[in-house]
């Protein structure tokens, strides 16, 4: 009986190492398609997290400006870092050590109540951190989230 030669390149026992080009190709093919359908998607849902986000911490924020007021005889705090700093009990109105910032990493900003707007606004002005615009640069407040109008 003779046994195959393993050094020929025909030989049944030679094994194969590798991908063949045409094997790589579909891969990187069914790689592709699959990036073009499941990145859209993803990209949208991180949008509705992240405003999701600003709805909760802003309706947090306000919140706890309201109980400050409560506590101190209707007077809201001149700055958000009041709601973090601990009284003479070690008690602080927002249950944080510091104030949140937005998911794009910007610090809420805040208008204490004054003439002409008696209630206090917390808002962010969203992504690009300039006032005005749509969709995640579009500024939210504490005012819009109540299906009123910013001021």
């Amino acid at each position: 009986m003779i046994l195959p030669d393993r050094n020929q390149p025909n030989s049944p026992t030679r094994r194969r190492a590798g991908f063949s080009l045409a094997e790589l190709m579909v891969v990187i093919v069914i790689l592709g398609l699959l990036a073009t359908l499941v990145v859209p998607k993803v990209v949208a849902s991180l949008g509705r997290a992240f405003q999701g986000k600003v709805k909760s911490d802003i309706t947090t924020i306000t919140n706890s400006l309201n109980e400050y007021a409560i506590n101190n005889g209707t007077r809201y705090p001149e700055s958000l870092e009041e709601l973090v700093t601990p009284d003479e009990n070690g008690f602080t109105f927002l249950n944080a050590r510091a104030v949140p910032l937005d998911p794009w990493g910007n610090e809420y900003q805040y208008d204490p109540p004054m003439p002409g707007q008696p209630e206090p606004r917390v808002y962010t002005l969203g992504k690009d951190g300039q006032v005005g615009g749509e969709g995640e640069n579009a500024d939210i407040s504490n005012f819009t989230l109540q299906g009123g109008e910013d001021r």
